[in-house]
Order: structure tokens, then sequence, then C-alpha cells
């Protein structure tokens, strides 16, 4: 009986110690957006294959809106659902960052 309550004791110790599911990781999230999104919206975000999404170009959205384009993608445009790949938090994260982040 003792033996398995420390059992029990030691694996709630372990899960205690990872990393949050929902936790964001702002460098991680910022090179996505510089590079992934990049690779479609332009390395400066002014546009390429894909719109612009500087601030100026996206502030009358509000950042909902633009966290399900980033998780769902647009049907029938090359914007791709990211969904399979980043959880609600860094998308939320990537849509407050779009409309504040500062560009050359």
């Amino acid at each position: 009986m003792v033996r398995m309550l420390l059992a029990m004791l030691l694996a709630g110790a372990v899960q205690a110690e990872e990393p949050r599911e929902h936790a964001v990781d702002p460098v991680a999230l910022e090179r996505l957006v510089l590079q992934d999104c990049g690779s479609c919206h332009g390395l400066t975000l002014k546009g390429g294959l894909g719109p612009d999404i500087r601030p100026e170009s996206l502030e009358f959205y509000e950042p909902e809106v633009l966290m399900g384009v980033i998780l769902d993608g647009i049907p029938g445009t090359a914007m791709p659902p990211w969904r399979p790949l980043i959880t609600e938090d860094e998308a939320a994260w990537i849509a407050d960052y779009l409309l504040q982040v500062e560009t050359k």
C-alpha cells in the first residue's frame, strides 16, 4: 500500500513538472510568423503571394476574426488551416502580434 501511494505521489510530481499544454513560446511563434507566414505574405509581411498582413492592413479586423483565419484558413484560397499545427492560444498570440508588430 505504501509503495502504491509513493508511486502515485511520484507520478503526480512528474506530471506537475511537465509544461502547460497551452503555454505559448513567443520566440518560436515570432519565427513562425516571419518565416512561415512570410513565405506567402512576404518576409516583411507587406504582401507577396498573399496579402499585406501588417497592422495598418489588419486594423479593421478583430483579433478573434484573425485567429479564425489562422486556425481554419480561407477555403478556395492558398491560405491553409494551421489548426493541425498550432493551438488556439498560439493563434490568439499570432493575431495579437500581427495587430501590433512593427515592420520595416
